[in-house]
């Protein structure tokens, strides 16, 4: 009897794509930029190796979004710019186990929020908007909501409330896990924007060592009621959009 044995082709992924390589090349230099802003926070210290693993991280997931689908042939200086982001967002974990200069922190974090939107107009410029940059652009701010939260935590500006206004997102989308219809796609917001730029301007405020944990914590009250409103109403537009 003959038998014609299957020919087993063992899985191999898909090549790097020209913007893939890119990403990795600008992934590359942007070690450097983490370095300096970690070594400006905490000097030359053990808490920089915190910052280069969640950077390591970062780009690490970041790729796998960029290899699930983007529909340009160039990566383009927009996706560079949040990666610039993210690096500075990294950068700012070393406080949290380093001890850091006290008006560093506040000023990197101003210079990640400064770049945000800085992103999406050269995409616009340079007709690479997508999908991905705008997941990418809106994982960066929510990486840098939480990590500013922890460090006004462990800095002891603000209580435990303070996580009220870092955690949202990624409380957001655990919920989504449990109920699909949360990922749906969300129609342009003002108010939402608006909510999110109060949200890391007062973290950013939560860095200055001048703050009393007195006045702050009504402030991370406020703004907690902000986004629980701002996530409610996007809440109730999924629902009812819902197929």
């Amino acid at each position: 009897m003959n038998e014609l044995d299957p020919v087993m082709m063992s899985p191999t992924r898909p090549p790097l794509s020209e913007p893939q390589r890119q990403f990795l090349r600008a992934s590359a230099a942007g070690v450097v930029l983490v370095l300096a802003a970690g070594l400006a926070l905490v000097g030359i210290d053990a808490a920089l190796w915190l910052a280069l693993a969640g950077y390591g991280l970062g780009v690490g997931l970041v790729l796998v979004l960029l290899r699930r689908g983007y529909p340009h042939g160039r990566l383009g200086l927009c996706n560079r710019v949040t990666l610039a982001r993210l690096a500075l967002t990294a950068a700012l974990l070393a406080p949290l186990v380093g001890p850091a200069s006290a008006w560093v922190v506040p000023a990197i974090a101003v210079l990640a929020l400064s770049l945000d939107g800085v992103d999406g107009w050269l995409a616009r410029r340079e007709d690479l908007c997508s999908e991905f940059g705008a997941r990418f652009d809106m994982e960066v701010d929510s990486a840098l909501a939480l990590i500013l939260a922890l460090n006004a935590l462990v800095a002891g500006t603000a209580g435990w409330v303070v996580l009220l206004i870092g955690l949202p997102r990624y409380a957001f989308a655990a919920a989504g896990l449990a109920f699909p219809w949360l990922e749906g796609a969300l129609p342009e917001r003002f108010s939402r924007k608006a909510v999110c730029v109060a949200q890391i301007a007062t973290l950013i405020a939560l860095q200055v060592p001048l703050v009393p944990t007195e006045v702050a914590n009504p402030v991370v009250a406020a703004v907690a009621l902000a986004l629980i409103w701002s996530f409610g109403k996007d809440i109730l537009w999924l629902r009812q959009s819902r197929p």
